[in-house]
């Protein structure tokens, strides 16, 4: 039986404004995408996911990479957004009576990027990678969450938007949703019998 439902952060819980990151790009005459290839490439994603280098000191190689230290800074903080949707869905999951968490390959910072954001309590714990010192896909941090909540992988449900993370995590037995929109992941929650209803309780 489910007990816990585990979000990822970035691309689920929280969006970036992708079109404010192309114009910031194209006011500092760089390629279509060039920052976001460089920091997320290896080893430089996995060294802040980690904790090994700080935000700051990510950021840093990414200015010295584009050799646009203005630019770099402005990449990272581009704005974003809390999906409402998912936070009334995480909401009724908590009124079911489920365990809810996040699980997020961050850096650093994410305890003030939350804040800024006003993070409702509806998520739970946050599991922030940087602070366990390993990352997803890294089976280790699934055996973190899964001993600090004391629950088996099978009583628990991971939404994510990276195959690679969803594979990672199945293999261990959790049950896993890769994901694309509120509507569907609702579809999920309710083949599984996590939520009995295909529509929120607020649609009518």
């Amino acid at each position: 039986m489910i007990k816990v439902v585990l979000f990822d952060l970035d691309g689920v819980i929280r969006h970036f404004d992708e079109h404010a990151v192309a114009e910031i790009e194209a006011s500092h005459f760089l390629a279509p995408g060039s920052i976001a290839a460089f920091a997320f490439s290896e080893p430089h994603l996995t060294d802040v996911t980690t904790g090994r280098i700080t935000r700051a000191q990510w950021v840093r190689r990414i200015g010295d990479h584009v050799e646009n230290h203005v630019a770099a800074g402005a990449w990272a903080t581009a704005p974003s957004h809390i999906d409402d949707e998912v936070v009334q869905l995480a909401t009724e999951l908590r009124s079911l009576g489920l365990t809810t968490a996040i699980l997020t390959n961050g850096t650093n910072t994410i305890p003030a990027e939350l804040r800024a954001l006003d993070l409702p309590p509806a998520f739970g714990t946050v599991f922030n990678s940087a602070e366990i010192g390993r990352a997803k896909p890294d089976p280790a941090v699934f055996h973190h969450v899964l001993g600090a909540l004391g629950v088996d992988a099978n009583e628990v449900f991971f939404i994510d938007d990276t195959p690679r993370n969803l594979t990672a995590a199945a293999d261990l037995g959790i049950v896993t949703h890769r994901f694309v929109d509120v509507p569907r992941l609702r579809a999920a929650l309710v083949e599984v019998g996590i939520v009995t209803t295909s529509s929120s309780p607020s649609s009518g």
